[in-house]
């Protein structure tokens, strides 16, 4: 079995990837722009979810849909992957927790909402991060 399938098992349970996962996932491992036209429930997650875990490096999900982010994280956790989330209706404590968790470097997945990139702490924060080389 290869390192990412193997990844998919440990991480996911799955024994392999659905039709279109594994070219995109490969992409954004390779530091590739990477476009993933799948179906309702074909996996879409999967293609930016293994590779923050493939790679020692953080991936920035920006998403409209709260109860979405919501769900995401809250899977991810139950699977112990370090994830969280920032959208204007969090709790101020899980807010900072979130935001510490980025500043130690502790996170896998930050998912955003797009209102999130316009304040200056998020920006400068994910700035760092990328000038380190962090973001996947």
């Amino acid at each position: 079995m290869d390192p990412l399938e193997q990844s998919l098992q440990d991480h996911f349970g799955w024994s392999g990837f659905r039709s279109g996962q594994r070219p995109v996932v490969e992409a954004v491992l390779a530091g590739r722009d990477a476009l993933a036209v799948l179906p309702t429930g074909g996996g879409k997650s999967l293609c930016y979810q293994l590779p923050a875990l493939v790679r020692n490096g953080l991936v920035v999900v920006i998403s409209p849909l709260v109860a979405l982010m919501e769900d995401q994280v809250l899977q991810l956790q139950r699977r112990g992957i370090a994830a969280a989330c920032l959208h204007a209706g969090l709790e101020p404590e899980r807010r900072q927790q979130a935001l510490m968790r980025l500043r130690d470097e502790t996170l896998r997945l930050l998912y955003l909402a797009p209102e999130r990139l316009q304040g200056e702490a998020t920006r400068q924060m994910l700035e760092a991060h990328a000038a380190e080389g962090r973001l996947v």
